[in-house]
């Protein structure tokens, strides 16, 4: 078995690793845009919550299998996080979830309707696990991401189109914008979680909180 590295490419093979009760499977779709899809397992329950169902609706509901899905996670409503999103509810009846500001949005795009919108301290049960939503404005009104810690005391998070290796989301020029999304990972995530979260973002590699922290004066000084 491979070990994880949150190394993946469109078309190539997903990688899992186990996280106390929750097993992620990272899964990369689409060539041209290259999204992540995140697939977390309750071990204890079976069931499972999709983050992002971003493209290629055969690849993710082959990861499902005949398991039961409980809910799929739109981190936030750009079109290429939610391709696949009809598809995989049609064939599943996953309950949708959505950050709050972005859910009138995300239907409006997919056609498909926002069951429940969350914003920031709410929890989203992965079986017996519960990750909590942090509301992150600026790339989207709505983006969330979401947090959770296993038993042994290390840090999951799920930052969307929010958080990179190498700085924030984009905010395509917005200053208003930007500044509210630096503003919003600095004190929502930097401030609250340690060096040694590992977190997951909707594009490319994965990293970790210590990794990034010293380059957050930098991040907001170059302005984007």
């Amino acid at each position: 078995m491979v070990s994880y590295t949150g190394d993946v490419t469109p078309g190539g093979p997903p990688q899992t690793r186990k996280a106390g009760c929750v097993t992620i499977t990272k899964v990369a779709v689409d060539p041209d845009m290259s999204n992540n899809a995140y697939l977390l397992h309750c071990e204890e329950t079976d069931e499972l919550v999709l983050i992002d169902a971003a493209a290629d609706a055969p690849t993710l509901l082959a990861l499902v299998g005949d398991r039961p899905l409980a809910a799929v996670v739109t981190t936030h409503q750009h079109w290429d996080h939610h391709r696949a999103l009809a598809e995989v509810v049609a064939a599943t009846g996953a309950q949708v979830i959505a950050g709050a500001p972005d859910a009138a949005e995300v239907t409006a795009q997919t056609g498909v309707a926002v069951d429940r919108t969350v914003t920031d301290g709410d929890r989203v049960a992965a079986g017996t696990c519960d990750l909590t939503v942090i509301a992150l404005a600026g790339h989207t009104p709505g983006s969330i991401a979401l947090f959770w810690e296993d038993d042994t005391g290390q840090g999951h998070l799920f930052t969307g189109d929010s958080l990179f290796p190498g700085g924030v989301g984009n905010t395509f020029g917005d200053s208003a914008a930007f500044e509210s999304l630096i503003n919003d990972v600095s004190t929502k995530i930097f401030d609250v979680y340690g060096d040694d979260v590992w977190f997951y973002p909707g594009h490319g590699s994965d990293s970790t909180l210590g990794a990034e922290r010293p380059h957050l004066a930098e991040w907001r000084e170059r302005g984007w």
